[in-house]
């Protein structure tokens, strides 16, 4: 699955899920609402849900959406650094060569 894929995923994830703007989110409340909604709903069941709304209320559906896109950017985007983080602070050491 590519980059594009998966953040399509999360993006309909998070807006299939329970969190609101009003919310005012962190990066690790949307990865977790994403985690959850997709344990509830599925893949399929996330693209159900948007394509719904979509149909019955496409003026607030592309607001969410739009939101919800943003989100998953910064959400990603700072989990990838972390991870990075994480990488370089608990890289093995490199093991010396030893004359043969």
């Amino acid at each position: 699955m590519s980059r594009l894929d998966i953040n399509a995923v999360r993006c309909e994830a998070l807006f299939a899920s329970a969190l609101q703007r009003s919310d005012r989110p962190s990066p690790a409340d949307v990865r977790l609402a994403i985690t959850r909604t997709v344990r509830e709903l599925g893949t399929g069941g996330c693209a159900a849900r948007v394509a719904q709304e979509f149909g019955d209320h496409p003026e607030v559906a592309l607001s969410r959406m739009q939101w919800a896109r943003q989100l998953v950017e910064v959400a990603v985007s700072q989990s990838t650094v972390a991870a990075a983080m994480h990488t370089l602070r608990y890289r093995p050491a490199p093991v010396p060569a030893t004359a043969a």
